[in-house]
């Protein structure tokens, strides 16, 4: 009876593990998926995922996740837009990434809402194997802004930001004190004004937060290619840990 009882338990475990374990089609390289959720409204919200190759394997170990926000540009409900810049791009050319990429577009005529893409990053963890510590957010131009907003609203959420181009209110930065930024721009932007980044990461430094800026005295608005081209960027925010912010 005793060896019956046991074998039951065990079943029972094991059978509770699996009813907890996400059940989604996972497939290597980009594709394209739509999250429809309800936050304080409804929210429907098409993104390109992009899964490593090696994610399929018998290592249980959760993943790295970068959030790409993109431009004003690549606005509206075709989804191969959101693939024209970035790392986006990179990953649909066949650049191989160590991290899931989630890259949300955003709907016509409407800027970047931080609630909206806090849902879906939890319906992604919810999915997938997320490292809760090694959460990271980028963007540029409007998905600058929107990186910038997400730090300061969402303080507790992200390991480190990359905003490239953007802007935002300084006086909030003081909220995203915990959250290492690398923050980029070009010196002859006449799109969105490199002060604005210059301010923002001024005043993070000032509040006592891990914030650096790369100016490139020669580019215009597109700060972005050298940017993303660049693989000391990822190494850098894959160097941190949500923990090591508590510090």
């Amino acid at each position: 009876m005793k060896k019956i009882a046991v074998f039951l338990l065990v079943t029972s475990i094991i059978s509770g593990c699996s009813l907890m374990r996400p059940t989604v089609t996972v497939k290597p390289g980009q594709t394209e998926q739509k999250f429809t959720g309800k936050v304080t409204r409804d929210v429907n919200m098409g993104y390109q995922l992009y899964i490593p190759d090696n994610y399929v394997t018998t290592d249980p170990s959760p993943w790295p996740l970068v959030i790409f926000l993109h431009g004003s540009g690549e606005r509206g409900t075709e989804l191969s837009k959101v693939a024209v810049h970035g790392p986006a791009r990179l990953a649909k050319e066949g650049k191989s990434f160590p991290f899931i990429l989630v890259s949300p577009q955003c709907p016509e005529g409407q800027w970047w809402n931080s609630e909206d893409v806090i849902a879906l990053l939890k319906d992604i963890q919810s999915k997938y194997r997320v490292d809760e510590n090694r959460v990271y957010i980028t963007g540029l131009s409007m998905g600058g802004y929107g990186t910038w907003d997400l730090i300061s609203k969402y303080p507790g959420v992200f390991a480190a930001a990359v905003p490239v181009c953007g802007g935002g209110d300084p006086r909030m930065v003081r909220f995203a004190v915990k959250t290492p930024v690398w923050a980029f721009h070009g010196e002859k932007d006449n799109v969105v004004n490199p002060q604005e980044s210059k301010d923002l990461v001024d005043a993070l430094q000032k509040a006592g937060g891990d914030a650096k800026l790369t100016l490139y005295p020669e580019l215009g608005h597109d700060s972005w290619t050298e940017t993303f081209n660049n693989p000391d960027v990822y190494d850098w925010l894959l160097s941190h840990k949500k923990m090591d912010s508590k510090k």
